[in-house]
């Protein structure tokens, strides 16, 4: 199996998945540092802090039916590699229909949401005031920006990952010129922000929609009005798959948020000291997204060819370059990190406390990289159960670990952060090893159960 690194081939097949994506992931946070340079112009605090609250409000929500994106990955790569034309275009109408059905459930239901979220926040009446004008707009985009989730995994599972790279560079690129223009040309403020961001995505949305008709074509599927009358077919998957994902991310989301509520009582340099280092975490998962993205393209397709050897050689690959991404990472941040963060934050308080953290951070890449691989593994082979029950077990692990070093502080909450990132790992590759040796984890999901 190893000698599938001498495979140039191999190497060039893992970048040309992970690079675009990984580039297109990149584009992200420049687009919150504009948001934030854009409205912090203004005269007033409360409008930055109305834009962080709302934007925040959005993206948990967003973030949460990622699930769109991850099952339309692993459902289509199957079918791309069984070379079922038909089951192709059936999964890309049934997750556009399931999206646009749950962007309408938001719009209706987005008021007493968003009163009940405002009740329990302690943030002032401006910021509630301006964060509930920006999460009212922001959320007309629900539409778009749930499709473009389905479009994304579709085109990555169909084996193509510059047509997404290019979706997500052109949504933003818009976003930040209409940012510009809408906030600082018009003086709309707020609400330019926010406008913005939903004109940005149903331009990604219509730009989606064109490289999805050209992927259409260029595989010769079926026109789509023929689908809508068998779109039924396979639903039942589809809807176990897409809830065991959402309580995934739902646990994932506890995670983070317990540890940004439980260092908010530990002072405000540990505040900011976690806030530099949680930008330094998002960098390993930007870098680790992209390899997880190639490697639910390439367990997709090996599975729906039902190909042992080529997903062996997939796994080998994705794990070798991922291996190389970590200890690259890992040494920056332990050779580099004390000059990053005062790059960061030049408050020589807030230095001192994340420095004190650092070595935590610099362990994560190494550590989470199996746990972001061994997702992109179970979700290519669409057996989210797995993956459910793992991230269950390690969110428990989770509060455990920090129950027992509680004690320590702040050193508690990263240490049961590394210890959740293991645990993760842990639980997927048991599972793996034990479906790889039994031979069962080449056939689909469904065919188990």
């Amino acid at each position: 199996m190893l000698q599938a690194l001498r495979d140039r081939t191999l190497h060039r097949q893992v970048f040309a998945l992970a690079l675009p994506m990984v580039l297109s992931n990149i584009t992200v946070p420049l687009l919150g540092l504009v948001d934030a340079a854009v409205i912090g112009h203004l005269e007033h605090a409360w409008y930055l802090g109305g834009v962080a609250v709302g934007g925040t409000m959005i993206n948990v929500t967003f973030w949460l039916l990622g699930f769109l994106r991850m099952a339309t990955t692993g459902l289509s790569a199957q079918a791309y590699g069984a070379s079922d034309r038909d089951a192709q275009a059936t999964v890309f109408i049934q997750g556009i229909a399931l999206a646009w059905l749950m962007a309408l459930v938001l719009i209706v239901f987005h008021r007493p949401v968003a009163d009940l979220i405002f009740h329990f926040s302690s943030a002032s009446g401006e910021v509630k005031h301006y964060a509930e004008q920006y999460f009212s707009i922001r959320i007309w985009g629900a539409p778009a920006a749930l499709a473009n989730f389905v479009i994304m995994g579709w085109l990555l599972g169909s084996q193509n990952a510059k047509l997404p790279m290019w979706l997500l560079i052109v949504t933003n690129v818009v976003n930040i010129s209409m940012d510009v223009l809408f906030v600082l040309g018009f003086g709309w403020k707020v609400q330019g922000a926010a406008a913005a961001s939903v004109l940005a995505e149903y331009s990604g949305l219509v730009l989606g929609l064109w490289f999805v008709s050209r992927q259409w074509l260029s595989q010769a599927l079926p026109a789509w009005r023929s689908k809508l009358r068998s779109m039924r077919n396979g639903t039942g998957r589809l809807l176990k798959l897409n809830r065991d994902i959402f309580l995934r991310s739902l646990c994932l989301q506890l995670t983070f948020t317990f540890m940004t509520f439980q260092g908010a009582t530990l002072g405000d340099n540990v505040v900011a000291a976690n806030a530099v280092l949680m930008s330094f975490l998002m960098l390993v998962s930007y870098a680790m997204d992209g390899f997880a993205y190639a490697m639910e393209a390439m367990v997709g397709k090996a599975i729906g060819a039902r190909n042992r050897a080529e997903l062996g050689r997939s796994l080998v690959g994705t794990t070798f370059w991922s291996l190389m991404i970590s200890l690259i990472l890992t040494i920056a941040f332990t050779v580099f990190g004390s000059d990053i963060i005062a790059l960061i934050s030049d408050i020589p308080a807030v230095q001192h406390e994340a420095a004190l953290y650092l070595p935590w951070l610099a362990a994560v890449p190494l550590v989470a990289m199996w746990c972001f691989l061994l997702d992109g593994i179970f979700i290519g082979a669409t057996r989210a159960r797995e993956m459910r029950n793992s991230m269950f077990v390690a969110t428990c692990c989770y509060f455990a670990f920090w129950w027992l070093l509680a004690d320590f502080g702040n050193h508690a909450l990263w240490g049961a952060m590394l210890g959740f990132m293991a645990m993760r790992g842990m639980g997927l590759a048991v599972v793996f090893a034990y479906q790889w040796q039994k031979n069962i984890f080449l056939q689909p999901a469904s065919a188990n159960k």
